[in-house]
């Protein structure tokens, strides 16, 4: 598959006009039908954003947003501090699949595919966004599991998932596993091994340590496996897939060239087929204490259960030692019995403390605040 033509640059620009003009149809999303904890309330952050899924916050509080299906990049401005987005730009268009942004040393990185883009000087130039550098362009090329997230650790590196390209495979590597790199793409090498399709992951902000979600393997049944939340306390470490999955079940094909002993068990098995993609350790202040240092993750929700489940975004709490003790919904309701009006894609922790959430359904971004602040 061949990108398709990149719109032209002064798209930023009418774009965001068009924003002013027509907010969005996301003021008629039924927001009441959500469900949080009592002290929490949520809005819209931004509405009309086409298939909104990975975020990454700019050094001047752009809100960059990447996409899948729409095959956009867009920029998301709050000009007045009201916690809404006032403009939308678009960064770039006819991208294959660019869902994972990464924002760092004010250049803006999106992985699309086979190739990781950086857009140099961005948040100073919405409104004419540059031509893009390649980082590098030999990713694999498949887009079964190909869509990439994207974010920078402590090390400075650049960490890039590569999924598996089929449902359950033995495939060589870089398949099944997560990458780093330099930010200009060299020194590239396997930091995780195992991982079917990590489409989210975040650096605990004490210790330094990777976690990440992983999707469970398909057609084992409604409740099997669960996927997976996994904590990589080094390099090296292999989480199983495609021998055994959420640390405890054999596959029934490959499970036989290798059982379960010597692999990596998630740190938190969360709901089968809930398909977990963003997360976040919570790190701000508005929140109450006991939230400090926990996890959310946005469920996108199932596609091949009898019964759907998903759907939400939910809270992973964490001891002292880092060892996951609680998992719970934080915000549910957008599956209405069988059927969603939305799902959640990434979170995202903004300087002030609120929780922002990214809807690939709905194009929409919400946003989470305990009531009684500003």
């Amino acid at each position: 598959m061949s990108p398709a033509p990149a719109l032209p640059r002064l798209a930023g620009a009418v774009l965001a006009l068009a924003l002013a003009a027509a907010p969005a149809a996301a003021q008629d999303l039924p927001l009441d039908r959500l469900e949080l904890p009592p002290g929490f309330a949520i809005d819209i952050y931004a509405g009309d954003v086409p298939n909104a899924r990975a975020m990454a916050l700019g050094d001047n509080g752009t809100l960059f947003v990447g996409s899948r299906r729409a095959g956009n990049v867009y920029a998301l401005v709050d000009r007045d501090g009201d916690q809404r987005a006032d403009e939308r730009f678009l960064v770039d268009s006819g991208l294959q699949l660019p869902s994972g942004v990464a924002f760092r040393d004010g250049a803006l990185y999106v992985g699309a595919v086979s190739r990781i883009l950086r857009y140099d000087g961005l948040e100073s130039r919405l409104d004419d966004p540059p031509a893009p550098a390649v980082v590098t362009d030999t990713l694999p090329t498949d887009t079964h599991h190909g869509w990439k997230y994207l974010a920078f650790g402590p090390d400075g590196k650049l960490y890039v998932p590569v999924g598996a390209p089929c449902n359950v495979c033995e495939s060589p590597e870089p398949y099944a596993t997560i990458l780093r790199m330099d930010a200009d793409g060299g020194n590239r090498e396997v930091f995780a091994r195992g991982v079917r399709n990590s489409v989210g992951f975040a650096f605990h902000p004490d210790t330094g340590e990777l976690w990440f979600t992983d999707n469970g393997r398909d057609h084992l049944g409604d409740n099997a496996p669960p996927c997976e939340l996994n904590r990589a306390a080094s390099a090296d470490l292999h989480f199983g897939y495609p021998y055994c999955h959420a640390g405890l079940i054999e596959d029934p094909t490959f499970g036989r060239v290798r059982g379960c002993e010597g692999f990596t068990p998630p740190a938190q098995p969360l709901g089968p087929h809930v398909a977990p993609l963003g997360m976040a350790f919570y790190d701000g202040a508005m929140f109450p204490d006991d939230y400090r240092g926990d996890i959310f993750i946005a469920e996108h929700g199932s596609w091949n259960r009898s019964r759907r489940i998903g759907y939400r975004v939910t809270r992973v709490a964490l001891d002292d030692a880092g060892n996951a003790v609680d998992y719970r919904p934080f915000v549910s309701g957008w599956l209405q019995g069988q059927r969603y009006w939305g799902r959640p894609a990434d979170v995202l922790v903004m300087p002030d403390g609120a929780l922002l959430i990214s809807d690939d359904q709905a194009g929409a971004i919400y946003r989470v605040a305990r009531v009684g602040t500003p």
